[in-house]
């Protein structure tokens, strides 16, 4: 990705840092230390890495109060609080995003009725249903679907061949990726005589604004009541959010996770990669659950959980070392009791 290029004296301005070395010195790609040209800004955010930033090529390094004093020669240092904080401003101004391209495709199909805000951009082969409102400045990809009713707030960003279902409402500054599919009907059943028969998903499908939605997850729509997900909540790829399912603001849902209709998640809470959550539980604000967790019972706030089944952290970690020194202990035993067989 092509960058415009910013002096070491720019970014200490933009991040309101001190400058050590040379301020000319003009930066125009991001790199580690160890993979760093004289063109790259990178960081190194603590002690550990003094040796790396010693050898480092890099043009200029964020780095903290710490590490001020330790490079030598002519790299430029920027001395700031929190160096990752301030990589992320500088990375928003070396890769701007592209300038808007408004207008409507000539291969996208819209339906009647639909209502289109202003500097809106609509790629090829996007399809709208009936009556879709579409907020201004946002953004379709090339193949995107909204069915009927849809509506889609302000300065939203929607990739390639996401769908959202009819009815679906999405709000301002959203980021739904490649493939995601908002929206659709749950995985619903009532056992009948002659095998499973769908129960109705007639709820609705609510993400508020701010939020992101990774490529190819699926929020599926209430069956009786909506599916919501709450201001700032951040969905990484391929996570499954069940019918009725409601999430707090400020969550993060990582790879892989699956959450299973009717649960309430609270506000802050941190699932991470491969969790799964069953139905009908509540999972309180600034709950921690670790990778690969699975949660059979409910979670009170700010409680870090882990393992399978899930169970506070600590006591896991308990159970995990105790496991381990029952190995070696087996073998003990098993070496006394051989030596008393009268085939030993």
């Amino acid at each position: 990705m092509a960058a415009a290029g910013l002096t070491a004296q720019a970014v200490a301005d933009l991040v309101g840092g001190r400058l050590l070395g040379d301020g000319t010195v003009t930066v125009s790609a991001v790199r580690p230390l160890d993979r760093a040209g004289p063109e790259a800004l990178s960081l190194a955010v603590s002690a550990r890495y003094a040796e790396a930033l010693r050898s480092s090529r890099a043009g200029a390094v964020l780095v903290p109060e710490a590490l001020a004093a330790t490079p030598e020669g002519r790299r430029a240092r920027i001395v700031v609080p929190d160096p990752y904080a301030a990589l992320v401003r500088v990375m928003a101004a070396l890769f701007p995003p592209a300038a808007l391209q408004a207008g409507v495709d000539r291969a996208a199909r819209l339906g009647p009725g639909c209502v289109l805000g202003a500097d809106v951009s609509i790629g090829p082969f996007v399809v709208l249903g009936r009556g879709v409102h579409l907020g201004a400045r946002s953004r379709l990809a090339e193949g995107v679907s909204l069915g009927d009713g849809v509506t889609i707030g302000e300065d939203t960003v929607i990739g390639p061949r996401a769908v959202c279902y009819a009815e679906t409402r999405i709000g301002s500054r959203v980021v739904i990726k490649a493939g995601a599919v908002i929206g659709g009907p749950g995985f619903g059943y009532r056992r009948g005589p002659a095998g499973h028969d769908r129960i109705p998903h007639v709820g609705g499908c609510i993400v508020a604004d701010e939020v992101e939605i990774g490529s190819n997850s699926c929020v599926d729509r209430g069956s009786v009541d909506d599916t919501v997900i709450g201001r700032g909540t951040k969905l990484d790829n391929l996570v499954h959010v069940g019918h009725n399912v409601r999430i707090g603001e400020r969550c993060l849902l990582m790879a892989g996770v699956g959450v299973a209709g009717s649960t309430h998640i609270g506000n802050d809470v941190i699932l991470a990669g491969h969790v799964g959550v069953t139905d009908h539980l509540l999972i309180g604000d600034g709950a921690r659950i670790a990778a690969k967790s699975a949660v059979f019972g409910d979670i009170p706030a700010g409680a870090s959980f882990s393992g399978h089944p899930a169970r506070p952290h600590r006591q896991f970690l308990r159970a995990q070392a105790a496991l381990h020194r029952l190995a070696p202990i087996i073998a003990d035993v098993e070496r006394v009791v051989g030596r008393g067989r009268p085939d030993a």
